[in-house]
């Protein structure tokens, strides 16, 4: 399972805002560490630099003094189905005599119908371009001109085009002269807005795609972007227009559960305390007797402190993490997340050695990961591995923005509760349900996507050569692959 993309703008005369854009950035680098860039422009010239890598490899102060302007918007991508290369690296820039000074734009998400899209721009198939560079033709092909204006609008070309749109996607834009932020309508993932300066004087805003990138450039933080809002910063303040419909919104459940850093503000919670509350309603679905409580690093931590306050097992670290090693979760291809296991985490044999463990983490996707930490427990002398995971068995394809697109790669698929633990090689092993993950949440009927743990897709999935459409019926079988060329 791979998330895709975080993405960052901001308008902000008189400060230098390439530096803001590299700090919100850096606080984004867990969405991606394939390749980051950004786009600024000093109300006349849009420069982009982008590059494979780190943010702190693309950019340094020597490229970031050179990058001149009020207003930018950034990228950290993790690819998904396009191709990680320079080509696929973000912000996207176009120009046209249009649009004077051309437009950048940044895309989180993933559409599934971006072959509709590419046919309406004239692309040839198979091409291999990524859903984000469909959008960015679409947009300089259909760019409606206002000449009531005296500087270039998107708004009006966006009207046009992202009704043809569909999928999930949080996009930032940026033109000569204003930065723009959207949610497509079902919300599927987050973009949140903040504020520079003081409330009675704001003197820039940021939109990010978690609060922790606020924080770091010393932004307040306002408001999550709504389901379909398109909002806008330039000389004149904020601005907000509906420009779509919205639906119910179904922000990815699995934000809560891993993506989002422990510090980010989503539906008005901390995510910490939501983790927490996913280990102390575990501890009472599935109990266990043990000598202590540990969890996996990073996202797995606060639950397992959860599981430990409502078990009264004491809770104590297992495992050390090398902060200077990637997530393995979004290692590029199998055989890196193998040999990034061992590299990422090593045990704390004192703590371990004839301990009865309850091992707390976020998730079993294809088990590389989990096989590899119980081995290693086990290697390190403990008595027993009691597995339990603070999300739901993840059973279905996400066609939204986590590259899971192949379901023999999905172990709870293709296995029984029982054959997983044998597999993983654990004394014991449970999941939380369905329900106490929402509760947790605090979302216990809408407002949530959970098709990877469903198979329910809220928005219709179409299928490669074909006219049927997937709805919340969808089979294996009838969605073996996402539609889109490609996928940020």
């Amino acid at each position: 399972m791979k998330e895709a993309c975080g993405v960052f703008a901001v308008y902000a005369p008189g400060r230098v805002v390439s530096h803001l854009t590299f700090d919100g950035l850096y606080a984004l680098q867990h969405r991606g560490q394939e390749s980051a860039g950004m786009a600024v422009s000093d109300g006349s010239l849009v420069t982009v630099l982008k590059d494979m890598g780190l943010v702190a490899s693309v950019f340094d102060e020597r490229k970031l003094s050179g990058l001149s302007g009020h207003l930018a918007i950034g990228h950290t991508r993790y690819s998904t189905h396009g191709k990680s290369d320079w080509m696929n690296a973000q912000p996207i820039y176009l120009s046209s005599p249009m649009i004077p000074g051309g437009f950048a734009m940044a895309h989180n998400g993933n559409l599934t119908n971006t072959e509709e899209l590419a046919d309406r721009a004239g692309m040839l198939p198979g091409i291999g371009l990524a859903d984000s560079g469909v959008v960015a033709e679409l947009i300089l092909q259909h760019h409606v001109v206002d000449p009531t204006l005296s500087s270039v609008d998107l708004t009006p070309t966006l009207s046009k085009v992202l009704p043809w749109v569909e999928g999930a996607y949080s996009l930032v834009f940026l033109d000569a002269n204003r930065v723009y932020g959207i949610r497509d309508p079902n919300g599927f993932r987050p973009l949140c807005i903040g504020r520079l300066g003081p409330e009675e004087a704001p003197e820039g805003w940021v939109f990010a795609s978690e609060s922790p990138a606020l924080d770091v450039v010393g932004a307040t933080y306002v408001r999550e972007v709504a389901p379909g809002e398109l909002v806008t910063a330039d000389a004149d303040g904020l601005h907000s227009i509906q420009l779509l419909p919205a639906a119910v919104e179904r922000l990815c459940i699995f934000e809560f559960v891993y993506f989002a850093r422990p510090d980010s503000i989503l539906h008005g919670k901390e995510i910490h305390g939501t983790r927490r509350r996913m280990g102390e309603l575990l501890a009472a679905q599935s109990p266990v007797k043990a000598d202590l409580v540990m969890g996996v690093p990073d996202s797995g931590v606060p639950a397992a402190e959860g599981f430990a306050r409502a078990s009264g097992i004491p809770y104590g670290q297992g495992l050390v993490k090398n902060r200077y090693i990637g997530r393995t979760f979004i290692a590029p291809d199998q055989t890196s997340r193998a040999n990034g296991v061992r590299r990422k985490l090593n045990p704390l044999r004192e703590n371990i050695a004839g301990k009865r463990l309850v091992v707390v983490d976020d998730s079993i996707v294809r088990g590389t990961t989990t096989k590899a930490i119980v081995q290693m427990l086990r290697d390190s002398g403990a008595a027993e591995v009691h597995l339990r995971i603070s999300s739901p068995p993840f059973k279905w394809p996400c066609y939204y923005g986590i590259d899971t697109p192949n379901r023999d790669e999905l172990l709870a698929a293709n296995s029984t509760i029982e054959e997983i633990r044998q597999f993983l090689g654990a004394d014991s092993i449970g999941y939380i349900s369905l329900a106490n993950l929402r509760l947790a949440v605090g979302k216990t009927d809408e407002g949530l996507c959970d098709a990877c743990l469903t198979g329910t897709y809220p928005v219709p999935v179409k299928l490669r050569g074909a006219d049927a459409v997937a709805t919340s019926d969808v089979t294996a079988t009838k969605v073996p692959t996402l539609l889109a060329q490609g996928a940020e």
